[in-house]
């Protein structure tokens, strides 16, 4: 059982699953959110650390050490070789039998599913908070599991319940469920900006209990340029995110169109996401100026964007919107639509457009495209980290 000294010790019990098994890949919004949470959470700062994963093979526990470990090999991509178990499982992708088979080697426990409770039980003090800020792991026997420990979740966004067309197959559904149990079960939940409190509140009533909010915004971090990296020359575009519905390429896409050839290259930066085969189509069949790069690494997409004419961010639905920030704490202009969110966190700093106004889009980034570099007119300071965690942690 649990000694004397750790029973009095406030201790946090943070959630993994999501981040190991996306061991290895280029990290999305929420991978990045994660990444600052265990590096937080590692440093310590008077309270305890525990990380929890769900595997293949049933959950393993991490003490500090353990997650120390892991959030080196994030930052290193040093992962190892998978292990003969993950190898062996054809459900298991590269990045999950990596990122499992890491954790497993480093665990202080570990149990199949119906023996969680027994297992968080003899290692955690029951003062323990668990937190999850990455919607995996969410489920009615996980929660169950948890039995009396402070459960703190962070929810990033509603928005595969408010645009459902947007979504993977069977995407709304599950994350309607997962919400319905965070509405029922959890202690403190974060949100991240006063555009997702305003949204998740407004879920929660309709499911029957809005649980205590806190809000803070998320801390920007500024990538790191890669001064090798050889970028076109000016003026040219940039547009970040995964080629997904909500993020609206083909506004951007009719606009070089209808260019032609005489336009500035746009560099379209991201994965190949869902839901989107018209858009993929006319990126097959070539745009004139447009050029798709997919596997860029944080500090390519940093040196585009340092030297870039401007960011344009038309997506007409965004929990936070990291790009835009950390485009402009590179001192790049952006271009975005007029979501309330983004007056939340870029403020007077971004330059904004309507997303149903390609009139209004066209003229913008034609003014842009001939205006003189360097003319922002003051400095973007970005959300910090250490203001979001002063203000979410003392209720983990």
């Amino acid at each position: 059982m649990v000694d004397a000294v750790l029973a009095n010790a406030k201790t946090r019990l943070f959630d993994l699953t999501r981040l190991i098994n996306r061991a290895g890949l280029h990290p999305t919004g929420v991978d990045r959110v994660e990444r600052a949470y265990l590096r937080e959470l590692v440093s310590g700062r008077g309270a305890r650390l525990f990380g929890l994963a769900r595997t293949a093979l049933g959950y393993v526990l991490l003490d500090h050490d353990g997650c120390s470990r892991l959030a080196e090999a994030v930052e290193t991509g040093d992962w190892g070789k998978a292990d003969i178990v993950s190898r062996l499982n054809p459900r298991l992708d590269g990045p999950r039998r990596r990122g499992q088979s890491f954790v497993r080697s480093i665990a202080v426990a570990r149990t199949r599913k119906s023996r969680l409770s027994a297992m968080l039980d003899t290692h955690l003090p029951r003062n323990t908070s668990y937190l999850n800020v990455g919607h995996s792991n969410l489920d009615s026997a996980m929660f169950s599991a948890l039995g009396g420990l402070r459960k703190v979740i962070l929810i990033h966004d509603t928005i595969p319940l408010d645009f459902p067309e947007t979504q993977r197959v069977g995407a709304v559904a599950a994350f309607r469920k997962k919400l319905a149990l965070v509405s029922r079960h959890a202690d403190q939940v974060i949100c991240t900006s006063a555009q997702c409190e305003a949204d998740v509140t407004r879920w929660f009533a309709d499911m029957g209990r809005v649980p205590p909010i806190t809000t803070a915004l998320l801390g920007i971090d500024v990538p790191e340029v890669d001064p090798d990296f050889l970028v076109p020359k000016a003026p040219y575009f940039v547009c970040v995110g995964t080629i997904e519905p909500r993020k609206n390429h083909a506004l951007l896409f009719d606009i070089w169109d209808d260019w032609g050839p005489d336009a500035p290259p746009l560099i379209v930066c991201g994965k190949r996401g869902w839901n989107n085969d018209a858009v993929f189509a006319r990126l097959d069949a070539g745009i004139p100026q447009i050029v798709e790069m997919n596997d860029l690494s944080d500090g390519q997409i940093g040196a585009l964007l340092q030297n870039a004419t401007a960011m344009l961010f038309p997506s007409y639905s965004e929990g936070f919107g990291l790009p835009p920030a950390e485009a402009l704490a590179l001192g790049c202009r952006v271009l975005c639509a007029d979501l309330p969110v983004y007056g939340e966190i870029l403020g007077n700093h971004a330059v904004y457009a309507s997303h149903l106004d390609r009139y209004l889009w066209e003229k913008t980034i034609k003014k842009l495209a001939t205006a003189v570099s360097g003319d922002q007119t003051s400095q973007y300071d970005p959300p910090t980290w250490a203001a979001h965690f002063k203000a979410v942690l003392t209720a983990v």
